[in-house]
Order: C-alpha cells, then structure tokens, then sequence
C-alpha cells in the first residue's frame, strides 16, 4: 500500500483542476495536492494516478511522492465554500495524495528545454498508459528546483471507463502530434527499447498492489483482487505488442 497520512486541515482548493482537487495539510506535517474520492471524475481517477504515478516512478521519471490521504468530513467545517464542503463530505476516507511542491511552475516547453533522452522515455510512458494530458494546452508538467516533474494522471488508462470493450482495444495506437514534449522526444527508439522490457506481470504486480482495494472495488468488479487482475492482464497485453503504440518518428 501506499504510505497514508491522515488530513488535518483543509488550505485551499486548486481551481484550475476540473476535478477541484485542493491543498491540505497532514498529521505528519507534509503538505499535498489532493484529489478526492467524491469529486466527478470518481475513484477511477485515483486509480490511475496510482497505477500511471508509481509506475512512472519504477521507470525512473521523476513523479512527487503519492501517499493516501484520510479524510473525516469535519474538515469541511472550517470551509466557507458551500461547493467545497460537499466535496469534502462526500470524499470521506481514503483519497489521494501528492506531495505539493512548493514554489514550482507549469512547465514551458519555450522556456525549458528539455533533453532527448527524457523527452523520449516520457513521451513513450505516456503512450504505453494512454495518456491523453499531457498536451501544449495541459501539459501536466512542472519545473521545480531546475528539474522536471511529471503530475496528474488521473486521464490515463482510458480503456478502464468500458471494461466491455477495453480488450478490443489493448493495442490501441498512441496519438502524440500535439504531446508538449514531441519537439525534444528524438530518441524514442533508445528510449523504448530501455522501458518496454521493464514492463513485466511482477512491475505491474508491484504497482497495483498499491491502490487501495476500496477504490478498486467501487466499480466493475465483486473484489479488488478480480480489478487488479484485470488491469495486469490488460496492460501485460499491451506491454508485448510495443509496435503497436509506440509513437513512429
């Protein structure tokens, strides 16, 4: 499992996120991101940030640490906004977090360049969990401390929203033309040939192990077992036909 903190207090929220996550601060005296449980997008979201997140981090991107964030709706109560009170109230338990990085800044790809080799290992993560937010408009990057950080993957794994159809389209090719990092990404090939062996049935074990069985069983499933069982198999089966959705040069 993931690390867990308990929410002490509620800071602000995030406005810019559709989802309204919010900054809150933790019994252990971290501060992170949050995405609630309550929130539209619903606990799929989280799972991907999970799954998407840490197995990022085994890839060796760099992605601020996640943890799960206990919630007791009390915490609303210090809370003037009516919209975020509810919020809070219907996120009661686990939700997730993420470390808040203190002073970063959206990611530029005007303003930072960044280096082939990384470019082209995150373009090609991206690809293998479908990620379709990582765009010039929304690039869900930041610069912290001159280094770059990959957040919010909560619109990857797309395929888990139709279970019924998500096997006819495992080996679904990537769509990158408008990938805010295309530009820079010129070693793809090197690239994929350092991650795609590292995407095996005990990785992704490791990786789904770590979310939390409530949020998997909320859905789809009768167990969190038979979930994660299901997206090992999906995502082992993508895993062996590379071909099939790594980006062409």
């Amino acid at each position: 499992m993931l690390p867990e903190v308990t929410a002490i207090r509620y800071v602000t929220p995030l406005r810019e996120g559709g989802s309204l996550p919010g900054i809150v601060e933790a019994g252990n005296l971290g501060t992170y991101v949050v995405k609630f449980r309550g929130a539209g997008q619903g606990p799929k979201a989280l799972v991907a940030e999970v799954v998407s997140g840490e197995l990022a981090r085994r890839l060796g991107l760099p992605v601020p640490e996640l943890v799960v964030v206990e919630l007791d709706p009390v915490v609303a109560r210090a809370e003037p906004d009516e919209e975020v009170q509810e919020l809070i109230k219907a996120s009661a338990g686990a939700n997730l977090g993420m470390d808040y990085l203190p002073g970063a800044l959206g990611y530029d790809p005007v303003a930072y360049p960044i280096d082939a080799e990384l470019a082209s290992r995150v373009l090609v993560f991206d690809a293998f969990v479908e990620n379709v937010d990582r765009s010039w408009r929304n690039p869900n990057l930041l610069m912290w401390h001159g280094d770059l950080w990959l957040i919010d993957h909560g619109a990857t794994l797309y395929f888990h929203h139709n279970w019924p159809r998500a096997a006819t389209v495992v080996h679904r090719p990537y769509k990158w033309d408008d990938h805010v990092l295309k530009p820079y990404a010129t070693a793809v090939p090197a690239a994929a040939g350092a991650i795609v062996p590292q995407l095996t049935g005990d990785l992704l074990d490791e990786v789904l192990a770590l979310v939390p069985g409530e949020w998997l069983a909320e859905f789809d499933f009768g167990t969190a077992e038979e979930a994660r069982a299901a997206y090992r198999d999906h995502l082992l089966a993508r895993a062996s036909d590379p071909a099939a959705w790594i980006p062409a040069s």
